[in-house]
Order: structure tokens, then C-alpha cells, then sequence
């Protein structure tokens, strides 16, 4: 049985949506939707872009710039929800984008009919091939504002055309990932599972927010197709539809018992979660202790006052002798009442998390951005560029560049990441002086560290030369890169400025230019 993909699935949908289907009678409709599922093998998302990008494009074929060299940063510049840190996701599905990035016959011709473009420059796109060499911090890092996580280094054609896949791509599941992980954080140490599917804002923000989600920490999720195609634990019981569906509540929580009895977690919230629901939980626990010898694992609560609830419901379970059944609580929560409950003393052992992780409800929007930070010349020299703003903010950092996170060897932290021009060599083995960028006279002197360089090539000339780890590898990565941050650093509420340097050699660099801007 051929196993689908996530977008091979988006191309069937797509495939039998089309009228080519009608006025076939069903033996060729039926063959038509067999050759669907084993031909339409790749999703094609070149065309996912903003139109400026073509008009850029034919721009700088006609002007003959098109092949001049360029290096693009992606970067952030504030972490959202005032939090210390962002966690790095989406590299798998933007390697996807770069493998399959072509130009269609279709697209040619739609692009044709605008009547904007040359032909010479739609035959370009024709057979166009993707060159450029790519650099990506790996998912499940944590990272900080101003510090490149893509860079992109290539025809200025190409390497200006991706923007909007990859700010697409990395600033969505990068979200969810650091909505995530604040989550899991509040929760100290128990079960959070994403439940946010039919919340989310679309198919993509289903599926990809519940592969970011468990990048971040999530244990698992309720979106089947997500585990299909990923391998993220999916799970779930029964909703109140289940219960009303029964005469009575017993009735719906001993028949779900009888199918079940491995994985009882009943919903005790549907009438009276204190005077029939938690009751008929235990008398169907017992019950089905005493029939099959299997425990029951516990219940669920979906409304009301969940500390309470849950300090009582406690009592009753304990009192019942069923002091393992597990309480699961569910709502609209997010970390701060998560963490407000467990302020409370509820007696919750694990948490299901809706609509304000899958939508980042909070803050939903990840300000990531992409900006040309050098040029080559016809001499192979890298011009270095800048953005000037009346918003220091958003002064870009300018020069091809690479990052290091600066470990201290006596406490296993991370410190500080500094930012370099490309081919700068530092010496880590020495003492190493930082400063504030945004305040220049607070220096630091580092001893006995170590140093790692955050990013990585995953593409050269075009052609992919990185293997995403398994998600599970992420996310255990992503675990020990955030209990490598000090507790200052991950702070709900005014956290310590992780300080994110630019290099001597980067800062002088940045000064020139900016210098050069005023004369």
C-alpha cells in the first residue's frame, strides 16, 4: 500500500476538485483518481509568492543583474509575548519548497497573460534550475532577535524570489514551536497535548502547527494526519457527543469501557462533573477492574472551575482507591492559566491545548523578515549592504555572516551568541570581550568557554546536502538546547536580554556604511 504524504494528499483534493472529472462515467473517474494517487507525488508551491517578486525578477533579467551573486538574511526582531527566546522550526518543509521548485506550463502561461513580462524571461523561468546555497539554524534551537536563521546566497533572481516561502515557512511553525514551549515550560513536567486542529487557520496550520507544537515540546496530538506523516503521537477518548448519544452517562462510559478498556479516560464534565460525572468514572472503573482486572486511566475535565474541580475530583478518586487515575484538563488554556492552576493547587496530571497554542492566540503573528545583506562584484569581492531606518531597530545587520553560540565549559550555559562576517577567525581558546550593540560601553570578558556555529548549509549550488533528524530527535534536541539557557533567560515576565553581538569586524563594518549613508 503506497504510503501519501501530507502534500501528495493536498494534490489529490486538488486533482479531483478540478471539472475535468465531469462528463467521464465512473469506471474513468475511478481511473482517474487511481492515476491521482500514484502520480500526483509532489506538491508544487512556486507559485506561492508575492507578485512583486516576479516584477523584481523579470527586472533584473532585463537589466542584465539577474546572475550577479547576493546573500540574503532571514531574521527577527522581537520574540513574541515579551518571552526571552524563540525556538527555530520548519526546515523540513522549506527544503521541500526548494526541491521542488520549478515553473509549470501553466504558470508560464498565467504569467504570460499579465502581459508585464518578457518572453525571453518567462523561458528563463521555463527552464529555470535552483542554484543557490542555503544556511539554516536546525530545528528545535533557540533563537534571538537580529541573529540571520536563513541565509541564502545565490543569482539575485533566486535568491530574492524565495522570500516569501521562507518568511511563510519558518515564521509560522517558529511561532507555534515558541507558543509551545512556553507551554510545556508552565507546565513543569506534565503531559501537554495539542488539540488545536479545528481552531486552526487551515489545513497547513493544522498539520504543520501540530508538527511544530511537538518540535516544542508537546508530547503528542490530536490530528491524526499528523501522525500519519509524522509520527507525532496522536490520541483521544470520546467528546460530550458521546455521552448525550447513551441513555445515560453510565451507560456511555461503560459502553466506551467494553470497547476501550485499555485507554478509559472518561469526560466528566457533560451534566455535573461532582455529582454524576466522577461517580459513574469510578463505578465504571470499578467495574471494569473487577470484570477484566484492567485499571481505568483516568479522567478528563473540558469547563468549569478546573482548580476546584480538580482538588475535589482528586478526593474522590483517592478515596475510591483509584489514586493513579490520571486528571486531564482541557478549555481554552494557554501558559498563563496553566500555570495560574497549578499556582491554585489544582490537581492536574496533564493538559490539552486548544486554540491559543495552534493560533498563537496571544500574539499570532511572527515578525521574521528578509533582507539583501551583500552583493559580489565582478571580481568575486563580497560588498557588504545595509537598510538604514530612522528606527534603529531596523537597521539591518549588514555582510555575509555567520553565528556562534558561546558555551560556558564550567556551567554547560549558553552565555551569548555573537554574530561574525564569514570569514572571521576567532580564537575561543582566549578570553573573548563582548558588548551591547544598543549600548556599547556594557562589555563582558569570557573565559573557559566554547563556541558553536548555529548555522548549517542545506543546500550548495542547489543540491541538498542536509538530512532533517526524526522529529523525535528535534524535539529532545530542543529540550537540552532550552535547560542550556539560564532561568533568567526563560522568564514569562521581563526576562534577562540574552545578548545577541556583533563581531569587532561586523561592528566597523556597519559603522562604515552607515557613516557612507550620511555624506
Amino acid at each position: 500500500m503506497l504510503a501519501l504524504s501530507v502534500k501528495t494528499y493536498y494534490y489529490i483534493i486538488n486533482a479531483l476538485c478540478q471539472d475535468r472529472l465531469h462528463g467521464m462515467n465512473k469506471s474513468a473517474q475511478k481511473m482517474v483518481r487511481k492515476g491521482a494517487f500514484f502520480a500526483m507525488t509532489e506538491r508544487n508551491l512556486t507559485m506561492l509568492t508575492d507578485f512583486y517578486e516576479f516584477t523584481m525578477a523579470n527586472g533584473y533579467f532585463e537589466k542584465g543583474i539577474g546572475n550577479r551573486r547576493a546573500y540574503f538574511d532571514m531574521f527577527f526582531r522581537r520574540v513574541p509575548d515579551g518571552g526571552g527566546y524563540a525556538i527555530m522550526a520548519g526546515v523540513e518543509q522549506l527544503i521541500e519548497y526548494f526541491n521542488n521548485l520549478h515553473f509549470s506550463e501553466e504558470d508560464i502561461a498565467y504569467l504570460r497573460s499579465r502581459k508585464c513580462f518578457s518572453e525571453s524571461f518567462l523561458n528563463y523561468l521555463r527552464d529555470f534550475e535552483f542554484e543557490c546555497d542555503v544556511w539554516a539554524v536546525p530545528e528545535g534551537t533557540p533563537v534571538f532577535p537580529g541573529e540571520p536563521l536563513v541565509t541564502v546566497a545565490g543569482p539575485m533572481i533566486q535568491a530574492q524570489f524565495v522570500e516569501t516561502m521562507i518568511l511563510l515557512t519558518i515564521n509560522h511553525q517558529t511561532l507555534i514551536a515558541t507558543k509551545a514551549n512556553r507551554i510545556t515550560r508552565a507546565a513543569e513536567g506534565r503531559t501537554v497535548l495539542e488539540f488545536g486542529s479545528r481552531r486552526a487557520q487551515g489545513y497547513d496550520g493544522a498539520i504543520l502547527g501540530a508538527r511544530a507544537a511537538y518540535i516544542g515540546g508537546c508530547q503528542g496530538t490530536a490530528c491524526v494526519l499528523s501522525d500519519r506523516d509524522y509520527k507525532i503521537p496522536a490520541g483521544g477518548t470520546m467528546a460530550h457527543s458521546w455521552v448525550q448519544m447513551f441513555d445515560s452517562e453510565y451507560e456511555a462510559f461503560k459502553a466506551y469501557a467494553d470497547i476501550y478498556p485499555d485507554n478509559c479516560v472518561f469526560l466528566v464534565d457533560t451534566y455535573n462533573v461532582l455529582k454524576s460525572g466522577v461517580p459513574n468514572a469510578i463505578r465504571v472503573a470499578k467495574e471494569l477492574e473487577a470484570e477484566k482486572g484492567i485499571r481505568a486511566r483516568g479522567i478528563r475535565l473540558d469547563s468549569g472551575d478546573i482548580a476546584y474541580l480538580s482538588i475535589e475530583a482528586r478526593k474522590m478518586l483517592d478515596a475510591a482507591g483509584f489514586e493513579d487515575m490520571q486528571i486531564m484538563a482541557s478549555n481554552s488554556l494557554d501558559e498563563y492559566l496553566v500555570r495560574d492552576l497549578l499556582v491554585q493547587g489544582a490537581r492536574v496530571d496533564s493538559f490539552g491545548i486548544g486554540e491559543r497554542l495552534i493560533t498563537s492566540r496571544s500574539e499570532p503573528v511572527f515578525g521574521g523578515v528578509y533582507k539583501l545583506s551583500a552583493i559580489e562584484d565582478d571580481q568575486g569581492h563580497i560588498l557588504p549592504k545595509i537598510k538604514i531606518s530612522e528606527n534603529p531597530a531596523k537597521i539591518t545587520p549588514p555582510h555575509f555572516k555567520k553565528v556562534y553560540r558561546i558555551f560556558s565549559r564550567d556551567t554547560g550555559k549558553a552565555e551569548a551568541d555573537l554574530i561574525c562576517v564569514h570569514d572571521e577567525e576567532i580564537d575561543f581558546t582566549h578570553p573573548l570581550e563582548l558588548f551591547d550593540p544598543a549600548a556599547t560601553w556594557k562589555r563582558k570578558v569570557y573565559t573557559n568557554i566554547e563556541a558553536k556555529e548555529l548555522l548549517v548549509p542545506i543546500f550548495l549550488n542547489g543540491k541538498r546536502v542536509y538530512e532533517v533528524p526524526e522529529l523525535q530527535v528535534s524535539r529532545a534536541y530542543c529540550q537540552r538546547q532550552v535547560d542550556a539557557l539560564w532561568d533568567e533567560v526563560k522568564r514569562f515576565e521581563n526576562p534577562h536580554n540574552y545578548y545577541v553581538d556583533l563581531s569587532q569586524k561586523l561592528w566597523d563594518a556597519k559603522q562604515q556604511l552607515l557613516r557612507e549613508s550620511q555624506k
